[in-house]
């Protein structure tokens, strides 16, 4: 259930418009992210299928540090579509694609629910830590199900539980208490944490039209030299904390960052600061016989 109203539109309009905002941030922290990432978001492309000469749909691709790796295993030959709502991030993404020299990204504003691609068009589809902030996360697997030529393979990667995203949850919950907000259902549609129940992921890829459906867990430790490197990048790029505490006054607003510090300093270890976090790479294939 979409508990926005009947398609999302104001939801995504907020969407857009936080991440247009925070986009020069995300893509100043490029090389931080890449090194979080980069052993999951490897796992994501095997998963999916992502070889050479391959057609792949990168959905919700942000500043597009991920369809780098991507058009690098493709090829000349192959093709990678970027896609993004937010027209800031994109054009970061088409920028990046261009000075790297590779000519195979295409980058494109689109909608991940409504992608406006040709049916049947795609080897693998991929969505990195994009699908937990559709307002219908399974109208935007449809949608992937939909660009997939039969047998194609697809990946996703979201957040895991709460418990297992500790860092998160102190960002999350100390900006509400700032704000004046009560705590929220980490569950509800559209939120970082949306799609980490168990096996709930895995339903919604069925319900889509996907087989040999699989979920595995990724541990993703943050590794930085400080704690204050980690409340640099999300005061820069974390668009859902940023929109929370974006209301308040100055002082407000720096109460807020303090106290988050001080929780977050629990991570920090003699060589640095280590902040857990847990993904979930779940994949599947379109039928064979979809057509």
């Amino acid at each position: 259930m979409n508990p926005f109203n009947t398609d999302g539109q104001a939801f995504k309009a907020g969407m857009r418009s936080q991440w247009d905002t925070a986009a020069a941030g995300w893509n100043a922290h490029a090389p931080d992210i890449r090194a979080w990432l980069r052993k999951p978001t490897d796992a994501m492309c095997r998963m999916a299928g992502v070889t050479a000469r391959s057609r792949v749909l990168d959905v919700a691709a942000g500043a597009g540090d991920q369809t780098l790796d991507i058009a690098a295993q493709v090829g000349p030959q192959g093709h990678v579509l970027a896609t993004d709502l937010s027209p800031a991030i994109v054009a970061l993404a088409q920028e990046n694609a261009a000075n790297a020299g590779f000519a195979q990204v295409e980058t494109r504003v689109a909608d991940g629910e409504d992608l406006g691609v040709t049916a049947a068009s795609f080897d693998a589809a991929v969505c990195r830590l994009g699908l937990m902030f559709f307002p219908d996360p399974l109208r935007g697997l449809r949608e992937m199900h939909r660009a997939l030529r039969p047998g194609g393979g697809v990946c996703t990667m979201v957040f895991s539980r709460p418990e297992k995203n500790p860092c998160l949850t102190i960002l999350m919950s100390t900006a509400l208490k700032h704000a004046g907000l009560p705590a929220r259902d980490p569950f509800l549609p559209g939120g970082l944490l949306s799609l980490s129940q168990p096996g709930r992921i895995d339903a919604i890829f069925k319900s889509a039209g996907f087989q040999d459906v699989a979920t595995v867990a990724f541990d993703a430790v943050f590794h930085l030299p400080s704690v204050d490197h980690y409340l640099a990048f999300v005061r820069s790029s974390a668009s859902p904390i940023l929109q929370l505490l974006g209301h308040l006054d100055a002082a407000s607003a720096e109460a807020a960052w303090a106290e988050m510090r001080e929780r977050l300093q629990v991570f920090t270890t003699q060589a640095g600061w280590d902040g857990p976090n847990e993904l979930l790479l779940t994949a599947g294939r379109r039928p064979e016989d979809a057509l």
